[in-house]
């Protein structure tokens, strides 16, 4: 007998030409990659350009060389532009005759405004960001009158997580509704990534800042604050990762799925390998003044000093990332997603090029929308998404109980999970 959850995946149709959203002209589109020619960015390019070989595609960024070796790895429909972040009048240059801008030049922790997206919105272009940080997306999301306003189409915090894991979370909500098997009342997200992931010093900045914030979680409707990189538990991400410890880590998605999902109670935790990195991590948060943590200037001088050691620790640590999904719902029920890839460097871009694609197609209305709303990726759009960025992983499932998954299953009574 198929179980209930492949009939809900029969059920979504991937965009044809013929549907109302999609628009044929998007594969002639011209997408700009701020952060282009860094890791997040051109990994997200280099994806773009297989999954849509007519789009044309900018790389910004500040290192011409970089910028030149990303063009020629691209192609013909290529280009690289000399931009500053931080300059109004390159950014509105930047954005000139472009359909979709890709904001992939962080970190985005300490950042005070939202000026691309302000300056998207009146270039009247298309806009994503692949933001990882509570109050930057809280703000973006402050700008959702001006995109109605101005018709502008925008999601923020559309990368792998956040972004994948939130539309993972959200078919799992969905599906669990439809079946009328008890109310979801807890969501939890676990990430683990080998190293830094083969993503450089920025997601070594991240990690350092999101130190210095509080964790924001809920627990039955009541947000609660907790110290960062406490409450550590041991999940089993399944195959090719197994069992690895997660840390709280205070992510955007936890805040977005409580209130547009409807979750009680909701948390987030990350880990890292080798191990050492976690016990490295959780001693900064002791040790370290939060002030120190919050400061981008000194965490960029210690990003500048532990990037060799890092790297070279990377070398054999590898850049397997997973994320897994967690729904359990007052019947008792639980079903869980895993996502896991061989390289985050890889994964990541296709990550975020699926939800580019989904915006030039069409699939999302004018203003500022998380992932798991309806409005920013609907949800006949969902399961060609997550295809999109599932390309190379070693393992991706949706709608399992938890013992299918895992590497040492429970046995469970005939075999039957209710």
């Amino acid at each position: 007998m198929a179980c209930a959850c492949m009939r809900h995946w029969s059920s979504i149709r991937a965009p044809t030409v013929a549907s109302a959203g999609f628009q044929p002209e998007a594969v002639n589109s011209r997408v700009l990659i701020l952060g282009g020619t860094g890791r997040v960015g051109g990994s997200t390019a280099i994806a773009l350009s297989k999954l849509s070989p007519d789009l044309r595609i900018t790389v910004a960024g500040r290192n011409r060389e970089k910028g030149a070796s990303m063009v020629a790895t691209l192609g013909k429909n290529a280009e690289f532009a000399e931009f500053d972040i931080n300059n109004v009048k390159s950014l509105e240059s930047a954005l000139a005759g472009v359909d979709l801008v890709v904001h992939a030049a962080g970190p985005f922790q300490r950042t005070e405004n939202c000026l691309v997206l302000k300056a998207a919105i009146q270039a009247k272009t298309a806009y994503l960001d692949v933001c990882d940080d509570t109050s930057y997306a809280l703000r973006a999301k402050s700008f959702m009158n001006e995109a109605l306003a101005a018709k502008v189409p925008a999601i923020t915090t559309g990368g792998i997580y956040p972004g994948v894991s939130n539309v993972m979370a959200a078919e799992l909500v969905r599906v669990a509704k439809s079946e009328n098997k008890g109310e979801p009342e807890r969501l939890r997200f676990y990430y683990y990534t080998a190293g830094t992931g083969g993503a450089g010093p920025t997601i070594l900045a991240t990690s350092f800042l999101l130190l210095g914030e509080e964790v924001i979680a809920y627990n039955k409707g009541e947000k609660i604050k907790l110290r960062p990189y406490s409450g550590m538990v041991n999940i089993d991400f399944g195959k090719g990762i197994g069992k690895k410890d997660v840390y709280l880590l205070n992510l955007p998605e936890v805040t977005s799925a409580h209130e547009i999902l409807g979750v009680p109670t909701v948390s987030a935790r990350f880990g890292t390998a080798p191990f050492f990195w976690n016990w490295a991590m959780d001693a900064m948060t002791r040790f370290l003044p939060s002030e120190v943590l919050q400061d981008r200037s000194k965490v960029q001088e210690m990003v500048r000093l532990f990037d060799p050691v890092v790297r070279v620790i990377d070398g054999y640590a590898g850049e397997r990332v997973s994320l897994r999904v967690d729904l359990e719902c007052s019947g008792g029920r639980q079903t869980i997603g895993v996502f896991s890839h061989k390289r985050l460097s890889v994964s990541v871009g296709y990550s975020v090029a699926a939800f580019a694609l989904a915006v030039l197609e069409g699939g999302t209305q004018p203003g500022v929308w998380f992932p798991e709303e309806p409005e920013g990726i609907s949800i006949e759009a969902r399961e060609l998404l997550l295809e999109r960025a599932a390309q190379g992983t070693i393992n991706f499932v949706m709608h399992k109980a938890p013992w299918m998954v895992e590497t040492n299953p429970k046995e469970v009574g005939l075999g039957i999970y209710v």
